[in-house]
């Protein structure tokens, strides 16, 4: 029931702060959103050029490791933990 309360005076509050302060909080908005778009953008350029320069590696012939059968590994590594297994009885 507290947090009811004080959700309800949370909202009554922020309601009257943006109807008294409108033009600070779009001042804020405006000097926010550029610099983030700025660093989102860098960030999504990096990370653009990151997965490009892995495509050329594949694309060059760089070793890419071939896939094993996964039961055959299993069935080995399992061989090689009972070998262990037996070897400090």
């Amino acid at each position: 029931m507290k947090t009811l309360i004080g959700g309800a005076i949370a909202v009554l509050l922020g309601v009257v702060g943006v109807a008294v302060w409108w033009s600070q909080l779009l001042n804020l908005l405006a000097g926010c959103v550029p610099p983030v778009l700025l660093l989102g953008g860098g960030l999504a350029l990096y990370l653009g050029f990151d997965e490009l320069k892995d495509s050329w590696k594949n694309d060059e012939g760089a070793e890419v490791p071939e896939a094993d059968d996964d039961k055959a590994k299993i069935a080995e590594l399992e061989k090689e933990l009972d070998d262990l297994k037996k070897k400090e009885a």
